[in-house]
């Protein structure tokens, strides 16, 4: 057997959705005008993802685990969202850990949040607070902000919780998100995407490693190795391997996690294709180190 095969694998951020009769909806796929996408034409994920589509995409390699995140349902079903992945667990025994949805800022987040932790997956939350659309531009202190204090009070209700956050913000907002981690230093953070390193100029880049830098000085906060395809081009192995190199040194190997983001990331490259990547990108670390990166850092943070 293989050593591919071999290394345990718990995929620390993937999604599943039934668009054919499906008891969710999902208005950036199934509305006739579709919300903008950043990784451009997405009309191939415009179809059924279940755990027998994702365990074909990913046959060549040893995933025992997963942990799903939220995938942007009609906000009126995001508890029933969370009930559809517990059926599925019963059924294909999969996905074994569920990161859910709750707005902060709303007058029920207590409510919602209540809700999505009285199911035995839920790990955790991804609130995705309003964020700007480009560097130059400032939200702060709009409802729903990283400065709203309605957020703010929101965001705290998860220690009450035993929730972690996932954080997903542009690279631009990093520094921001690094202030409210640094002001909540007990709620467990993970860092969705790689932190976004979409411009990979000399300038995106120094952005780009400010942010991180910032974040990773709060020791509660880790780092998910994923989403590292560009909105123009094709999966870069090079370009993406001094990206994952980066972002382990900066957060270090005890706060990363690789994760595909399937099947999203499958509009640039191969599930097969990017863990082999994966694998050959952290093949001069140690054995224990590797298991940490694939396995046992996703089953520390999500208590799997």
């Amino acid at each position: 057997m293989s050593a591919e095969t071999v290394l345990p694998i718990i995929d620390a951020h993937h999604h599943l959705w039934q668009l054919s009769a499906g008891p969710l909806r999902y208005p950036w796929l199934q509305d006739p005008q579709p919300h903008a996408f950043f990784l451009g034409e997405y009309a191939s994920l415009k179809r059924d993802y279940l755990p027998p589509d994702y365990r074909r995409d990913a046959a060549a390699h040893n995933v025992v685990k997963t942990v799903h995140v939220e995938a942007e349902c009609r906000r009126a079903q995001q508890v029933a969202e969370t009930r559809w992945l517990t059926e599925l667990n019963a059924r294909y025994g999969m996905p074994n850990a569920i990161v859910a949805h709750a707005w902060f800022h709303t007058p029920n987040a207590e409510e919602i949040l209540a809700q999505q932790k009285s199911f035995p997956l839920v790990r955790g939350i991804r609130s995705k607070p309003v964020t700007s659309r480009s560097p130059g531009e400032s939200v702060a202190r709009a409802a729903g902000s990283m400065q709203d204090p309605k957020w703010l009070a929101g965001l705290r209700l998860l220690r009450k919780y035993d929730l972690s956050w996932d954080l997903r913000v542009p690279t631009w907002h990093l520094e921001e998100a690094a202030q409210v981690a640094h002001a909540n230093p007990d709620i467990p953070v993970v860092l969705n995407h790689t932190g976004f390193p979409w411009d990979r100029s000399e300038a995106g880049l120094a952005l780009w490693r400010q942010g991180m830098k910032a974040l990773a000085a709060s020791e509660q906060v880790c780092c998910k190795l994923s989403c590292l395809c560009l909105q123009d081009g094709p999966w870069d192995y090079e370009d993406n391997r001094r990206i994952v190199l980066e972002a382990i040194e900066i957060f270090g190997i005890d706060r990363c996690m690789f994760a595909s983001n399937f099947p999203v990331d499958g509009l640039r490259v191969s599930y097969d294709r990017m863990y082999q990547d994966f694998k050959r990108m952290s093949a001069a670390l140690s054995a224990t180190d590797q298991r940490k990166l694939f396995h046992d850092n996703a089953a520390r943070f999500y208590r799997i």
